[in-house]
């Protein structure tokens, strides 16, 4: 995953490590037990599609993990809480659903499976 859209506001780092999510906040039923992949999205936004192929094809690759979709245009309340500024937009949440990592753009396979790094807990732990 790319570019970190937040890297640009003073503290930004700290305010995401801070930044949790719940299941009911994204409209779903339950975060993924390892992690979960939050998508930003539009209805005309044409990297938001492929962006949906990859984190689909990761969600169903890593078991455990979850991905979320959220229609940007219908939840500015949560758009303006998480300074989304552009779709596609992905977070990774860890099972808590703390946000561990974000990214802005249309991000590759390799890239997600890196962030997921981040926030799935070793089994072996």
């Amino acid at each position: 995953m790319r570019r970190d859209d937040r890297s640009r506001h003073a503290g930004a780092e700290h305010r995401s490590e801070q930044e949790r999510l719940s299941a009911g906040e994204l409209g779903a039923e339950s975060l993924g037990e390892r992690a979960t992949l939050v998508h930003f999205s539009t209805a005309f936004c044409q990297p938001c599609r492929a962006t949906r192929r990859v984190l689909a094809d990761v969600s169903a690759l890593v078991p455990g993990v979850r991905h979320i979709e959220v229609d940007a245009e219908s939840r500015l309340d949560l758009v303006r809480r998480l300074e989304i500024t552009g779709t596609p937009t992905v977070l990774v949440l860890d099972p808590e659903g703390a946000v561990v990592k974000r990214a802005s753009g249309l991000p590759r396979k390799h890239e997600v499976l890196a962030a997921l790094a981040l926030a799935v807990p070793d089994p072996g732990t």
